[in-house]
């Protein structure tokens, strides 16, 4: 499985600096045996940045998606998690991010992109009817801004008058796990609707 990533990796990283050196590093990973799967392969390989690699070792995302991050999730498929930010700028703030490791939008294999866009698009669209909200602000950081070296993308409910300008987002904290849990509830169960 570690040789399939590596593989995948190796056709991604076309057009990369060094190329050579993104598959040295996955069966490095896979040689030293170090107890690490597939997705550590992966993740250990970001993206080339003025010639060198961005190395990391963990992904908070991928323990989303895994299980072993606890997040408020308001969907789920093959395709991409939905889970609502900790540190939303309004209450009901949802992050979707692929199952999928991809760094960037650029890093997202090409017969990904519609279905993940599809899933954003429905957040979106039900988002007002589940929040009682007008409508919603969806946004992308690559790289820069971006706080999790995880494609994810903001769908975040919007009023009119809310005062969110331009690009500063100012930040708000759930009254309680039991408020985050309702505005989790609330999403769910407008997604499960079809």
């Amino acid at each position: 499985m570690v040789c399939e990533r590596a593989e995948d990796v190796q056709r991604r990283s076309i057009g990369c600096a060094q190329p050579s050196l993104v598959v040295q590093l996955a069966h490095l990973r896979a040689r030293r045996g170090d107890g690490c799967d597939a997705r550590c392969v992966h993740v250990d390989i970001l993206y080339p940045r003025q010639n060198a690699f961005v190395v990391a070792t963990d992904c908070v995302f991928c323990g989303a998606i895994d299980g072993s991050m606890s997040v408020r999730e308001v969907f789920r498929d093959d395709i991409a998690i939905g889970f609502l930010d900790r540190s939303p700028v309004f209450k009901g703030h949802v992050l979707i991010a692929p199952v999928r490791h991809a760094v960037t939008l650029g890093n997202l294999d090409i017969d990904l992109v519609g279905p993940f866009f599809e899933r954003v698009q429905r957040v979106s669209a039900r988002m007002p009817a589940a929040l009682e909200c007008d409508g919603t602000f969806v946004a992308i950081n690559n790289v820069v801004s971006q706080s999790v070296a995880h494609l994810h993308v903001h769908v975040v409910p919007r009023r009119r008058k809310d005062g969110l300008r331009g690009f500063f987002w100012p930040r708000v904290r759930y009254e309680s796990d039991a408020e985050a849990d309702d505005y989790a509830r609330r999403l769910r169960e407008a997604l499960a609707a079809d």
